[in-house]
C-alpha cells in the first residue's frame, strides 16, 4: 500500500471516529476541520513510523537519523565502510544499507531477499518527493545502473531523501574515482 493510500485511509478513519464520538465540529469552518484532520493523520503516521522501526535511546528520546560518515572518507586500509542505513516509511521488513562499495536492499521476515548494486555500476541517481511525501519528510531515491538484469532500483519512502541522495551520489562518485570508471553519455 502506498503512503498516499495509507494517508487517505487514516483520514477516513479519523472522520469516522469524529462522527462516532458525537463531538460537533460545526463551530469550525470546513477548511479548519479539514486542516485539523490532515494534521492529525500526518502526526499519527509519523508516530506509527517511529514506533515501527526507529530505535529509542535509554532516555526515551528518538535516535538521530542514521546519516553516518561522509562518502569521501576512505576506511582504514581500504575497508568497506557503512555510509547510511535506513528503511522505508511504515515498512519494518525492508532494510537499506549503503556502504562505500555497494547498496544492499534486504526484504523479508523469515525468508530474505537481497538485492545488491555495486556503486561502480551506478550510472545515475535522482530523487523524487510528492506533496504528501514532502509533508511527511520522505521521498524516493531513483538509481540507474548498468546491471543488465535490473538496471533500475528505487529506495522507496526514505526519511530525509535529499540528504540520502547526496550520500548516495557522493559514494557513487567516490567509487568511480577509486576504480577510474567513466561513463560516456549518448547525445
Amino acid at each position: 500500500m502506498k503512503v498516499d493510500e495509507i494517508r487517505d485511509a487514516m483520514r477516513g478513519r479519523i472522520w469516522q471516529s469524529i462522527a462516532q464520538s458525537g463531538v460537533s465540529l460545526a463551530a469550525l469552518p470546513k477548511a479548519d476541520q479539514d486542516a485539523l484532520v490532515e494534521r492529525i493523520a500526518d502526526d499519527v503516521l509519523l508516530e506509527m513510523d517511529e514506533l515501527i522501526g526507529n530505535p529509542q535511546s535509554e532516555a526515551g528520546a528518538p535516535a538521530p537519523p542514521p546519516l553516518a560518515q561522509s562518502a569521501t572518507k576512505p576506511g582504514p586500509d581500504g575497508e568497506e565502510q557503512i555510509l547510511w542505513e535506513g528503511r522505508p516509511f511504515l515498512t519494518p521488513f525492508v532494510h537499506y544499507l549503503l556502504t562505500s562499495e555497494r547498496l544492499l536492499t534486504t526484504r523479508g521476515i523469515f525468508g530474505r531477499d537481497h538485492d545488491n548494486i555495486e556503486l561502480v555500476r551506478v550510472k545515475d541517481v535522482d530523487w523524487h518527493q510528492g506533496l504528501s511525501e514532502r509533508v511527511l519528510g520522505i521521498g524516493d531515491i531513483l538509481i540507474v545502473s548498468v546491471d543488465s538484469t535490473d538496471p533500475r532500483a528505487v529506495l522507496n519512502n526514505v526519511h530525509h531523501p535529499e540528504e540520502v541522495f547526496e550520500i548516495v551520489r557522493r559514494a557513487m562518485l567516490s567509487a568511480r574515482k577509486k576504480y577510474h570508471i567513466i561513463f560516456e553519455q549518448q547525445m
